[in-house]
């Protein structure tokens, strides 16, 4: 059944005051402002007793002053969601906007004006029914949910329906209808406070987070001074030692060219003596130089450097024990996750430390774990290292940087080229005597054994 409602044509002033009315449509309650209006700083505004609700729903333990002062706190505009800081006379310390106030006065005046009934068009406001011409809208076809006329229903379409008085539902829909925007406009205060509630928990996680991950690279930067520490501490050991065994060698090199040179000098001086023509001067030389030769061809006096001295290869690191654990590296789930996980390697470096084993006890029997210490094995005689020339230090674990030794270069000595075939030969004496032998053999006492270099040049002559 279509029903006229009789309304008459919407003017243009009609349709700009319907634009004004919208203005003026306080957002939480969804009616014109009521006044004081206040405006928020975002320039949008609210009716005081609406802020003052969402203030409330937004501060809930927010301590007041009897039941509409509040001091300080926020809340945050329903239209554009900026944040309101209140003073310490809350709601009551934003400014009134007397322009909005002023304009609601001039509408309402307006409106009363164009309200007031007219004679002629007064009857156009009552509702017509459409079947029976000249009849009133006047019930309420419960069954169609459609208001309708009294001839509907004796005669028309609605005459089995269940009708009631138009008054009746009008005033039943009309309390359903206002009690649900109460109950919208409450659960809109709610969703306010719950977004504020967000926002905050927001903020929160964002600090939190921040505060973790400060503390995460706190804690891996003291990891990586340790390392480095460590690793400082194990290139000096590395470097000492290298520089003690460079100062060793270039120190023997020093002795073995000093003997180059007093040998060579010895050689020219023979050379000079076997040139003299009168034997009583050559007889007189020849002797003591022979004798210098003859010990210039023992060379046990100088050190020597033994096989494996350049190795450097007991520095050698093995980090994979250490890569493992850095690889478990977690949160902390629990603190007595984290106890049995400090109590249990505590245990293990005590094992490790005495070569103990844990034996299972009996779940009924008092006392602390059991630790059964294993008997002491018996000591292995190991030949002692091959003639340490110097002390050196060794570490359990030790980083590889083993570097090449290089021995400063040498000029080689320039003996004088003299031909021995013009000089008469003579065979050199295969016996020492007893003073430099026994002065040998103490020699070689004290140095101990020693690497040869070969100087049987000296015992072929041509």
């Amino acid at each position: 059944m279509n029903i006229s409602l009789g309304y008459s044509h919407s003017t243009k002033q009609d349709s700009n005051m319907d634009s004004l009315e919208k203005q003026l449509i306080c957002p939480i309650c969804l009616e014109m402002f009521t006044k004081p209006v206040v405006i928020l700083p975002c320039q949008h505004n609210l009716c005081r007793k609406c802020a003052q609700d969402i203030f409330q729903a937004s501060n809930p333990y927010l301590s007041t002053r009897g039941t509409t002062v509040s001091s300080g706190g926020r809340f945050r505009c329903p239209s554009c969601r900026h944040e309101v800081v209140l003073d310490r006379h809350g709601v009551y310390g934003l400014q009134r906007n007397l322009l909005v106030e002023n304009i609601i006065d001039m509408y309402k005046q307006e409106q009363e004006s164009s309200s007031k009934p007219e004679p002629e068009p007064a009857k156009c406001d009552q509702p017509m029914c459409e079947e029976h011409e000249g009849e009133k809208i006047n019930i309420y076809c419960v069954t169609c949910g459609v208001p309708t006329c009294s001839l509907c229903k004796v005669f028309g379409a609605h005459k089995d329906c269940d009708v009631a008085p138009l008054n009746t539902v009008f005033n039943k829909q009309k309390t359903e209808l206002t009690d649900c925007i109460a109950m919208l406009v409450g659960n809109n205060d709610r969703i306010q406070g719950i977004m504020s509630q967000l926002d905050e928990t927001c903020k929160t996680v964002e600090e939190n987070g921040r505060r973790q991950k400060s503390k995460v690279c706190e804690s891996f930067d003291h990891l990586y001074a340790v390392l480095e520490e460590r690793k400082g501490d194990m290139t000096l050991k590395i470097n000492a030692e290298q520089q003690e065994k460079l100062d060793y060698i270039n120190g023997l090199m020093r002795k073995y060219r000093e003997h180059l040179e007093n040998m060579a000098k010895i050689v020219e001086t023979g050379i000079q003596t076997m040139e003299e023509s009168e034997m009583a001067t050559f007889l007189q030389t020849a002797k003591p130089l022979l004798q210098k030769l003859i010990a210039g061809t023992n060379i046990s006096h100088l050190d020597k450097v033994e096989r494996g001295y350049d190795n450097m290869d007991h520095y050698t690191a093995n980090f994979e024990r250490e890569r493992r654990v850095l690889l478990t590296i977690d949160f902390v789930k629990d603190v007595e996750d984290d106890e049995e996980f400090e109590d249990g390697e505590e245990e293990v470096e005590l094992r490790r430390m005495t070569g103990a084993t844990r034996t299972d006890v009996s779940p009924s029997a008092a006392g602390p774990s059991v630790v059964k210490a294993n008997p002491p094995q018996p000591q292995q005689q190991t030949a002692p290292p091959p003639l340490p020339q110097r002390p050196i230090e060794t570490l359990g674990v030790m980083a590889t940087l083993a570097s090449p030794v290089h021995f400063p270069t040498t000029t080689p000595v320039q003996f004088p080229n003299t031909n021995l075939a013009n000089f008469p030969s003579a065979e050199p004496p295969t016996q020492m005597t007893s003073d430099a032998a026994s002065s040998q053999q103490n020699t070689d006492d004290k140095d101990g054994p020693k690497h040869v270099f070969s100087f049987s040049w000296l015992n072929n002559q041509k």
